[in-house]
């Protein structure tokens, strides 16, 4: 491991000038990092512990949460508001890990967890351009049955593996940062980059710029979502495909839905084609069907993935299925 010095930040203003140093990291629950650090693929010379920063959960009087970087995932998961206003999001932590995981990872760590691509990892004997520029990407022609469908290119063809950040793209989330320059937000969707010829360029983040906080916007349907991971065994494996959805029926009318997909892309996928299908239409079968296909019409599978495109559209229109069966009986109860 490379020897690097360690700071604890009391104050946002404190860790981004610590962090403004061009090999510092920022550490939070350390779960992905300290893995990658005793791999060396992560070489910082400097860590700044932001553990100790905002870690509550505000609730707004217009239905909004405003959630601290620094909170733990459990926390979360277990908050009363995140359990009745945005269940998704309290099923893709308690699908994304085991307990102990959870109590150690944070969420502003959560965003920026890397790939679990097993090329990446390999720093012995594979090619792998987000680990080093111009190298090359052995998954494109090698083992690549858990690699990306969607918005991929021949630089990268990995997989963003959160859980969570899949159920908050589909609920429209917005994430707090401060820099050297000043506070901005982003929407989530709008963190991630996808891999082009520069797939080591993952994030819109500037050099030191830190994640305070992660807003989940008032959704008067939020309670009438899911989440729901398609995994090789259900003991914490990463996602061959996951969905997370939320649905408003006005009668048996799509008035509004929230669609994202993880384990298709270098990204959270927001499936904006499928919700653009889906709105003012009968909330059925065949609708669904047809919004998952219009969605997956991009597709480009590699030798051993093909199988995630007939899964991610099988799995939407299950889920959506049983979000309108469950609005259905909710508006006659």
């Amino acid at each position: 491991m490379t020897p690097f010095t360690f700071a604890r930040a009391g104050d946002v203003s404190e860790a981004v000038r610590l962090g403004a140093h061009a090999r510092s990291k920022y550490l939070g629950g350390g779960t992905n990092l300290v893995d990658l650090m005793r791999e060396t693929i992560e070489r910082p010379d400097a860590l700044v512990d932001v553990t100790g920063l905002s870690s509550t959960i505000e609730e707004h009087d217009d239905g909004s949460l405003l959630i601290g970087a620094a909170a733990r995932n459990t926390a979360v998961a277990e908050h009363r508001a995140v359990r009745v206003r945005f269940p998704v999001l309290s099923r893709a932590i308690v699908a994304g890990a085991s307990a102990q995981i959870r109590n150690m990872a944070t969420v502003g760590g959560n965003l920026l967890q890397r790939t679990r691509c097993t090329y990446f990892y390999d720093d012995e004997g594979s090619r792998c351009n987000k680990r080093t520029p111009g190298q090359g990407c052995d998954a494109v022609d090698g083992f690549n049955r858990i690699h990306a469908i969607l918005g991929a290119s021949s630089s990268c063809v990995a997989t963003h593996p959160s859980d969570l950040c899949v159920a908050l793209a589909a609920l429209g989330a917005v994430v707090h940062l401060q820099g050297a320059g000043g506070a901005r937000t982003l929407l989530l969707t709008d963190l991630y980059r996808l891999p082009e010829d520069h797939p080591g360029h993952e994030t819109m983040l500037q050099p030191g710029e830190l994640i305070t906080a992660v807003e989940l916007p008032a959704l008067s349907f939020g309670a009438d979502s899911v989440y729901r991971k398609v995994r090789d065994r259900s003991s914490y494996a990463f996602a061959l495909i996951s969905v997370a959805a939320a649905i408003e029926l006005d009668g048996d009318t799509v008035k509004d839905v929230r669609l994202a997909l993880g384990g298709v892309a270098h990204k959270p996928w927001r499936a904006w084609k499928a919700e653009s299908a889906l709105k003012g239409q009968p909330a059925s079968a065949k609708n669904f069907h047809a919004a998952a296909a219009a969605e997956l019409a991009d597709a480009k599978p590699l030798r051993d993935n093909g199988f995630k495109i007939d899964l991610a559209q099988r799995t939407i229109v299950a889920v959506l299925n049983g979000l309108a069966e469950q609005a259905s009986k909710g508006a006659s109860a």
